[in-house]
């Protein structure tokens, strides 16, 4: 089943993706299944039987791409990995995939540099500028035709990819999960130790930043942006800085192509990541197309309002963790009474065009000045600084850091 019919598009560029009902309700279905706690842990226990049965050591497979930035944070911890863990590791070299589960690939390129670069430090390991030409694997076209070729056997897609036992762990970014898992089967040979790269906490207590300006670029159709909403609004008020809310359009609604593949990936990632950050997500019904522009329709009303973050965050927690579907009116309703707004005001606005033009230029903003086109993102500005932009529900906590020092280095640190 795709994961999105053909897009058509009005004159002002705005995709117009309307899945019918009854496929919102088979995507839901799907996604629901994909995110199951108790799927997955009988997948889980099924794998571990099959092993066993087989008599085989716990395999991990890592997929390394020589020009990939992530790769080359991954490699430098493989070797503590292996030998921390009673595993086999078997490294892969891959090649880029590109095409659909991979569209931007120039972008994508660019914007990995910037990341890794940023988070390197955070995690104790050496930049990827740091590594020089060394960091490259020389590896043959046959090693690549073969690695590239189990990589999408095995249905993935990206480097710095660690799969084990049916499950997909992202670079040093998710490499914490697969600790966890392997340390459930009582597979870590030192288990008082930490986490290798634990993944930091999203901390701003006890400072002041009302001199730093956050722009945060949220949207309503991604799983990503849902789970991270309301802690980046809470992070905003809890400090002080100054959040200028700028909602896009879902990449989907832009024309960015959405496979199967890569919907179920971020699916069963988005779960994991909820259960880390101690939030709830599923069951889901997607709010892409007409309920999307419903509820943007509004934000413009709900901001005069000073609702406006509210109307959303209620929209978010209908579509990705009640599965209320926002294409019916009850729906829409029962998000702007939530949000605290009147559900008979909110429809003399229902439907308005003033939403587009500001929605655009958020999108342009983002993309041409940031360099970024996923959601959410966010921009920190002031303070000593250069601005910071970064990518990812997985990157709040690098805003915080950088909160943190800023105030720090301004002294004003709240006492």
């Amino acid at each position: 089943m795709p994961l999105q019919p053909e897009p058509d598009s009005n004159p002002n560029g705005i995709m117009m993706t309307d899945p019918p009902a009854l496929l919102r309700h088979l995507m839901r279905r799907l996604f629901d299944r994909v995110i199951d706690p108790a799927s997955r842990a009988k997948a889980r226990a099924k794998a571990e039987k099959k092993r066993l049965s087989a008599g085989q050591p716990h395999i991990v497979e890592y997929f390394h791409q020589s020009d990939d930035p992530y790769s080359h944070l991954a490699a430098q911890v493989l070797d503590t990995f292996s030998g921390r863990y009673d595993i086999e590791l078997v490294r892969h070299e891959i090649r880029a995939s590109g095409g659909k589960n991979q569209p931007e690939l120039a972008k994508l390129d660019a914007w990995a540099h910037r990341d890794a670069e940023l988070i390197a430090p955070q995690y104790g390991l050496l930049k990827p500028s740091e590594l020089g030409p060394a960091a490259g694997t020389g590896a043959s076209p046959d090693m690549l035709d073969r690695g590239s070729e189990r990589l999408a056997q095995l249905g993935h897609y990206s480097g710095s990819m660690f799969y084990y036992a049916g499950e997909w762990y992202w670079g040093v970014d998710r490499l914490f999960y697969l600790e966890q898992r392997l340390r459930d089967l009582g597979r870590c040979h030192e288990p008082s130790l930490p986490f290798i790269c634990p993944r930091p906490d999203i901390d701003v207590s006890g400072v002041d930043a009302s001199i730093l300006t956050l722009d945060f670029y949220p949207s309503l159709n991604s799983p990503y942006t849902s789970i991270i909403y309301d802690k980046t609004i809470a992070m905003a008020r809890e400090c002080g800085i100054t959040l200028n809310h700028k909602p896009v359009l879902p990449m989907i609604m832009r024309g960015v192509p959405a496979t199967r593949e890569k919907g179920m990936y971020i699916m069963f990632d988005t779960k994991r990541e909820a259960e880390h950050l101690g939030v709830s997500f599923g069951p889901v019904m997607t709010p892409i197309g007409e309920p999307t522009r419903q509820i943007y329709s509004l934000l413009p009303w709900a901001r005069e309002k000073g609702r406006d973050t509210h109307l959303l965050s209620a929209a978010l927690d209908m579509a990705f963790r009640e599965g209320v579907g926002l294409h019916r009116k009850a729906g829409l309703k029962k998000a702007v009474e939530r949000a605290g707004l009147d559900w008979s005001e909110a429809e003399l606005h229902l439907g308005s065009d003033g939403w587009k033009e500001e929605t655009a230029r958020h999108q342009i903003e983002m993309s041409d000045e940031l360099g970024l086109w996923g959601v959410p993102s966010y921009r920190l500005q002031g303070g000593d600084g250069e601005d910071l932009c970064v990518w990812g529900q997985d990157r709040l906590w690098l805003i915080a850091a950088e909160i943190r020092r800023r105030g720090k280095s301004a002294g004003i640190v709240a006492q």
